[in-house]
């Protein structure tokens, strides 16, 4: 049923392409006959809207993978350097929360810890929407920023990194066996801004799974029983991704692990001192306005990465 309605959504897609494409071109036509300059230039921009369209439905069509079209939960984490890191990873949760808002994809926050002065220490996001985890799923990796700190009252420039983490929402069609003996839960008090307890009740749950080392936790409910739900549904999210890396590891003979937040790893750095770029370290696309990508402008950054995934070329330039 899902692979039909997608095939439905493409086909309707293309048709509307086609329509915008003869609709603008008669009206060029038209224009031109007639000498109206300005009739001639809104088709010819609206043409050029039709092609950065078709470019994205070009990439949406390498979202092909077995759970490319699922919702995702997304994982940011703090690196080492207390406040200015801790802003950092701040930034990125604003940063894939616009771009979701900006493609109407809905953003639950599943879990965060507050920073001690600002920003956050981590966070837990779930992203809904069509694709979600095929466009998303190109944002795991380390993101570099260097600026003068606004919390150093010596105004010195900075490093921080943070880490994103993506991986799937799987469904009960895709059988993955936990055994309860290999849990460890533990409970806690869920804490909202400033600190403060959301209720006095340990509701908040933590499950670490013995064998892999994975920890996934979850206090949106004031519900222990629902938070556990929520938490077991990451975990096997979590296991799956797990899996499908192994998978790609295999396939592309590299043998890739989780390192230090630091230097290694790094997808994308951000400069905003002494001059102002974005760059993506994997495809090399670059944007001279971070303020933009910082507010979920990351279309670009994205469908070079997932073309280079699968060996396509595309006609993304640098800014």
């Amino acid at each position: 049923m899902r692979e039909r309605d997608e095939l439905d959504v493409a086909v309707k897609s293309v048709r509307e392409l086609e329509a915008g494409i003869r609709d603008n071109s008669e009206l060029i036509e038209l224009g031109e006959l007639e000498g109206d300059a300005e009739v001639v230039k809104e088709a010819e921009d609206a043409l050029l809207e039709l092609k950065q369209l078709a470019r994205r439905r070009q990439i949406e069509t390498l979202l092909s993978g077995e759970v490319d079209s699922n919702d995702c939960y997304v994982e940011i984490h703090s690196g080492a350097g207390g406040t200015e890191s801790q802003d950092w990873a701040n930034m990125l949760l604003r940063m894939y929360t616009r771009w979701a808002e900006r493609r109407k994809m809905k953003v639950d926050v599943i879990e965060m810890h507050d920073g001690e002065e600002a920003g956050i220490k981590s966070a837990t996001i779930l992203v809904k929407g069509h694709n979600a985890y095929g466009w998303m799923k190109t944002e795991s990796g380390v993101h570099r920023l260097v600026r003068i700190s606004p919390y150093d009252s010596a105004a010195r420039r900075h490093t921080s990194f943070s880490s994103v983490w993506v991986y799937p929402v799987v469904d009960d069609s895709i059988d993955i066996e936990i055994r309860e003996a290999d849990l460890k839960v533990d409970t806690y008090r869920a804490s909202g801004a400033g600190g403060q307890h959301v209720n006095t009740t340990d509701s908040a749950i933590r499950i670490t799974h013995i064998p892999s080392g994975i920890i996934v936790a979850c206090q949106q409910e004031r519900s222990q029983h629902k938070n556990r739900a929520t938490a077991m549904a990451m975990l096997k999210s979590r296991l799956y991704e797990a899996e499908l890396q192994k998978r790609e590891e295999e396939a592309n003979a590299q043998a890739a692990s989780k390192t230090e937040i630091g230097w290694g790893h790094q997808i994308r750095s951000y400069v905003l001192q002494p001059y102002q770029m974005v760059k993506d370290l994997r495809t090399s696309v670059e944007s001279g306005q971070p303020s933009l990508v910082l507010d979920g402008d990351l279309d670009g950054f994205m469908e070079a990465a997932l073309a280079q995934r699968v060996g396509v070329a595309t006609d993304v330039e640098s800014e």
